[in-house]
């Protein structure tokens, strides 16, 4: 099958910084559409950022200007550079891909477990 596991949670004051990595392996074909959710305390998940396979990018607009969304496609990994942290980015971050894979080969929608991001005022 094909796992994700995020990585670089934490405790943070308001306006500091945190990178989230997202690494995927198994087996793996290919990987589509790459994202970032969140989900805050009493909150639906919802879309942070997203990546396609070429490297076009969209955000949230809550996070514009603040957070950046990268890829690198040999280490099936994905990155979250999160600057200027506000209290409500607070919550668990949730990395997710559309990938080709498994076996037999198909395709899949894959979560990771989820990091805890905590930003106190």
């Amino acid at each position: 099958q094909v796992q994700l596991v995020e990585s670089g949670g934490g405790l943070v004051q308001a306006g500091g910084s945190l990178r989230l990595s997202c690494a995927a392996s198994g087996s793996i074909f290919s990987i589509n559409t790459m994202g970032w959710y969140r989900q805050a305390p009493g909150k639906q998940r919802e879309l942070v950022a997203g990546i396609t396979s070429g490297g076009t990018t969209n955000y949230a607009d809550s996070v514009k200007g603040r957070f950046t969304i990268s890829r690198d496609n040999a280490k099936n990994t994905m990155y979250l550079q999160m600057n200027s942290l506000k209290p409500e980015d607070t919550g668990v971050y949730y990395c997710n891909a559309m990938a080709v894979g498994g076996l037999p080969v198909r395709y899949l929608e894959v979560w990771g477990q989820g990091t805890l991001v905590t930003v106190s005022s």
